[in-house]
């Protein structure tokens, strides 16, 4: 920012340093924002080229390399905006004629059912100048988006004991039901809890710091306990869910590697004691075609990729299984004892095209 010229020493060998200084500074963020920018078009570059790979092979692994780069990338234009706060500020490099455009920032579209709480500055019914009436002839309404923090509470139920005057019978109304017993946990904690670690990935160490900066110190041993509690509590619906997913008559199966901790190979000698086992996917989805059921999956886990655990998955299932060219998908195709085929093959594309590009 310019300073005021009342501020200005009247001395032209200080004004002549400032100058110096300024124009300093005017080079250092010059040649800092050509630096960003080219680190920016590198990294956007490098993600377009594995983006077209992404049906090539290996493509898992391009998956998480994509995200590494995002994530770089996101971190450089952090330092961007940490640089230079305003986005519409045009920055002049004087020393090429280059005029670099704006950043761009994307409009955050907030939902209908978003709370809204409404604040009226009023300048009055009297006018600060003259003091006459003031008429309303519209106003000016701007919108900020804010962030009501979490806050957790302690919920008290207090069951009265009552005895009856004439037959001293005591009379106390029943414990409502919790969703881990004797736990003091409730069932939105408990959700939290688990959206959390599963898919927001926030470790439970991680939530027993959030949880105490909040005033609540809950032991990690006590949320591990809670998390296999609560998924106890879920079991029968999880199996409600897989048994609807395979009663539909078309299935996209898929499995994804998963590092998953073994003692045994500790014990074998192995420090690290993981091995590779395996989540299988299986996707009911007739939107595209103007089916009316919702779209569901059902997710099964084991600890290899032998082919009976598809078989046992979708044992039950009729149909057609759009799949990869996995062997442990062909024992499904084959007829039954009397020639019936009860589960159609529908080859995936994505997987053939790997064998071309």
């Amino acid at each position: 920012m310019t300073p005021a010229p009342a501020i200005l020493p009247d001395d032209p060998d200080i004004l002549r340093d400032m100058i110096v200084s300024l124009q300093t500074e005017v080079a250092r963020l010059s040649a800092s924002a050509r630096v960003y920018a080219a680190l920016v078009q590198s990294l956007k570059i490098r993600i377009a080229r594995l983006q077209k790979q992404k049906f090539g092979a290996s493509s898992e692994k391009i998956d998480r390399e994509i995200e590494q780069l995002e994530l770089l990338l996101e971190d450089v234009k952090i330092a961007i905006a940490a640089a230079d706060p305003s986005p519409d500020i045009r920055e002049h490099d004087v020393s090429d004629g280059v005029v670099s455009s704006p950043r761009q920032r994307g409009k955050p579209k907030v939902s209908d059912t978003t709370p809204r709480e409404r604040l009226v500055l009023d300048p009055g019914e009297a006018c600060p100048a003259c003091g006459g009436p003031l008429r309303l002839v519209g106003e000016d309404v701007t919108e900020i988006l804010d962030f009501i923090a979490a806050k957790l509470k302690v919920v008290e139920t207090a069951r009265l004991k009552k005895s009856c005057r004439h037959c001293e019978t005591l009379v106390q109304p029943e414990a409502p039901s919790r969703p881990v017993p004797r736990g003091m946990a409730g069932t939105g904690l408990l959700a939290h809890i688990l959206v959390s670690k599963f898919d927001d990935h926030i470790p439970l160490y991680r939530q027993n710091e959030i949880f105490a900066r909040q005033g609540v110190d809950i032991p990690r041993s006590t949320l591990i306990d809670w998390c296999g509690q609560a998924v106890a509590v879920l079991r029968p619906l999880t199996d409600l869910i897989r048994q609807d997913v395979v009663k539909a008559d078309l299935l996209h199966a898929d499995d994804t590697p998963i590092q998953v901790l073994d003692p045994r190979l500790r014990q074998a000698g192995k420090p690290r004691g993981v091995k590779e086992g395996r989540i299988w996917s299986y996707l009911r989805d007739p939107r595209p075609w103007g089916g009316s059921d919702p779209p569901a999956v059902a997710y099964w886990f084991s600890p290899d990729r032998k082919g009976i655990n598809p078989q046992t998955h979708l044992a039950q299932f009729r149909g057609i299984l759009q799949a990869d060219a996995y062997a442990g998908f062909r024992d499904l195709y084959k007829p039954d004892a009397t020639g019936t085929v009860h589960v159609r093959e529908a080859a995936c594309w994505a997987h053939l095209r790997r064998a071309f590009h």
